[in-house]
């Protein structure tokens, strides 16, 4: 039989501030109907000042190690997805073992921004299989508003705060993590970075985006992605029960799904309640689906994001 890292549990957490568009807009030169129009946005979550990168991934995980009917003390390994850490160094991922009252187990961040989740998922799954732990937590988290320009309407009415995590485990059977593959291209810096970091200005620094040249990008590359992760599986579009794909934006979900020659109903769609999480968005949109049973044990998942970098990339998971 083939072993597998296969999905044992999942959870997911929100700020408790729910900010709307109409909200928004009393402080942003932006209006419900410019936002919904050009995103399909209509709510996201914004930390306040107690609530953290750390916080949020903290909360997510033990929701997903109840999930998996495990205790924190079961984990070996805690690969956290982030582009907003709690401090330079060290790792988020430490804050939350010690949140989580493990003493000892593998702890590390991964930073490909939007990518994170399949980065981290990736990452786990082969040191799992490797015989490098056994559980996993692997989270996505993020605190986005702490990084937007609260004066461009073009960038911060997209983003909202969240987290969301898995816990991996080997199974022998037909479940599990079925191919992966990831990509980058670093020609594509200026389309969506920070203009800060630690060895250059030494500031946190602002999100700057040319949205109309990532949406190009993110059409292109993810059906593309989606196409070579399948054919590594062994399986076409149409063995797909449903697409989570990164939520960016709703217009880039439903070009990639006619892409892929499949209907809207197959994308898990959570972009309207929670903005764009980053790292955070698939694990998020994952539990939501399994958590009001849509997904249901022996689906087949289609796992996509892209995000600054670029980076991108795709995992095909029998749940």
């Amino acid at each position: 039989m083939t072993l597998r890292s296969a999905i044992l549990g999942t959870g997911s957490a929100l700020p408790a501030r729910r900010v709307s568009n109409n909200e928004l807009s009393e402080t942003v030169d932006t209006s419900d109907e410019w936002i919904i129009e050009r995103t399909g946005i209509h709510f996201r979550h914004i930390a306040d000042d107690s609530e953290t990168t750390a916080s949020l991934g903290t909360l997510a995980a033990e929701r997903a190690i109840a999930a998996a009917e495990l205790a924190p003390s079961d984990i070996d390994l805690i690969v956290l997805a982030t582009s907003t850490p709690d401090q330079t160094f060290p790792a988020s991922a430490t804050i939350i073992q010690t949140n989580l009252g493990i003493d000892d187990c593998i702890a590390f961040d991964v930073q490909a921004v939007c990518s994170g989740f399949l980065y981290a998922l990736t990452v786990a799954d082969n040191m799992i299989r490797s015989g490098s732990g056994q559980k996993a937590l692997v989270i996505g988290s993020e605190t986005f508003s702490r990084i937007l320009d609260w004066e461009d309407r073009g960038t911060c009415v997209l983003f909202g705060d969240g987290a969301g995590a898995v816990v991996l485990g080997t199974e022998e059977g037909e479940r599990g993590i079925l191919s992966s593959k990831l990509h980058a291209d670093g020609r594509h810096n200026q389309l969506l970075y920070v203009d800060g970091g630690p060895s250059t200005t030494g500031t946190v620094g602002k999100l700057r985006m040319k949205g109309r040249e990532v949406f190009r990008h993110a059409v292109v590359n993810l059906s593309a992605v989606l196409h070579e992760a399948l054919g590594a599986a062994g399986l076409t579009a149409a063995d797909v029960d449903w697409i989570v794909p990164h939520q960016a934006n709703r217009r880039i979900l439903d070009a990639t799904a006619k892409k892929l020659g499949l209907p809207p109903e197959k994308i898990v769609v959570t972009v309207d309640q929670h903005a764009n999480t980053s790292a955070a968005s698939v694990p998020l949109a994952l539990d939501t689906a399994v958590r009001d049973g849509r997904i249901t044990r022996g689906d087949v998942l289609a796992l996509e994001a892209m995000g600054g970098g670029f980076t991108w990339g795709a995992s095909i998971v029998r749940y």
